[in-house]
């Protein structure tokens, strides 16, 4: 594995932290959800990851994306979504399936980030809803 780059860009005037690694970008959904409520990006991030919606675009992007992915597991959370007792963090969702579309990292820098794709589902979805569509959140993107 390649050393990941960090970089920031501008987004409706937010800070939007960006790994890029293996020649693939990892967005940072903190950030994005930063904008919309600056003191509860965990809920949110928490909220997303429940829906049963967002567990099936995850599990299509990571069985398209992710030779290792562990589909078991992932039928497992996916009967669980819904339920008002399922709560899934990122980790949780990592470490339980092999995914390599979410990294989540602790410490300074640290937080959520998510594979461009799955961080503009995020941006433009019932996550957070900060942005509509892919090319606005382009748009958006201050150079």
């Amino acid at each position: 594995m390649t050393k990941a780059n960090r970089s920031t860009i501008q987004v409706k005037g937010a800070a939007v932290a960006v790994l890029s690694q293996n020649q693939e970008d990892f967005i940072c959904i903190t950030d994005i959800a930063r904008y919309k409520d600056a003191e509860r990006t965990d809920y949110l991030i928490s909220n997303w990851l429940r829906n049963r919606n967002t567990i099936e675009f995850l599990g299509i992007w990571e069985q398209l994306n992710n030779p290792g992915f562990n589909p078991i597991e992932f039928d497992g959370i996916k009967k669980q979504a819904g339920l008002n007792s399922f709560i899934l963090t990122a980790k949780r969702w990592i470490d339980a399936t092999g995914a390599i579309g979410l990294i989540s990292k602790s410490g300074r820098y640290g937080g959520t980030y998510a594979h461009k794709d799955i961080a503009f589902e995020f941006a433009s979805g019932k996550g957070c809803r900060t942005f509509s569509t892919y090319e606005e959140f382009l748009a958006k993107h201050e150079r």
